[in-house]
């Protein structure tokens, strides 16, 4: 199966119907810089932001504008680098899980509307799994795959290498998946808005 191949427009028809029976509302654009636009039109001014580490977020722009500070956001993950002490970072890392809005991506997308994002350290997963009331998860429609279990043949099979390798060159060490989430959908009753913005571009791995 090829892992880096854009998914046809029937594909990701089919995919959408199928997040939206789950409770995802999802996207389509076409570019990188559309999907920076939608993320902007999705967050309000004055909401507290968090982001977990993606090469999809980088490739689109939105870290280099998180950074900027132009947004009107509150921007947690800037306080957390900004503080050296130890003690007083890993409490704003706990306090950042309390975001009101955590944005990401996914390792893989089954058409049948489930998702698998994997982490080493689990740090982002409370956001995605529970405390964060809004998640925006940017995807490009290569990650689209049949099945949930394509989905995990493409995390171990694709994914994994190429993150390790972009880790060991970016910090010298390298990566794996502890800790994995299976997003089978989102009760109604907890009364958080998941959407995802599918991008017709090759972004992330």
């Amino acid at each position: 199966m090829k892992y880096d191949q854009l998914a046809t427009k029937e594909v990701v028809d089919k995919t959408i119907k199928a997040l939206s029976a789950r409770n995802t509302e999802a996207f389509m654009v076409e570019s990188g810089s559309e999907a920076l636009a939608k993320i902007k039109e999705l967050i309000p001014k004055g909401a507290s932001v968090m982001n977990g580490a993606s090469v999809t977020l980088e490739q689109l722009g939105f870290v280099d504008f998180l950074k900027e500070g132009k947004h009107g956001w509150n921007n947690l993950h800037e306080g957390i680098i900004a503080e050296k002490d130890p003690v007083k970072q890993a409490q704003l890392r706990k306090l950042a899980v309390l975001s009101d809005y955590y944005l990401g991506s996914v390792h893989a997308l089954a058409q049948t509307g489930e998702f698998i994002i994997a982490s080493n350290t689990g740090s982002q997963l409370p956001h995605i799994v529970f405390t964060s009331p809004n998640l925006i998860f940017v995807v490009s429609t290569k990650k689209i795959v049949p099945t949930l279990p394509d989905a995990m043949n493409r995390l171990y099979d694709y994914v994994i290498p190429l993150e390790d390798k972009h880790m060991k060159e970016k910090y010298g060490v390298g990566t794996a998946p502890n800790k994995i989430v299976t997003f089978n959908g989102e009760h109604q009753m907890m009364g958080r808005k998941i959407r995802m913005i599918l991008v017709n571009e090759d972004l992330g791995f």
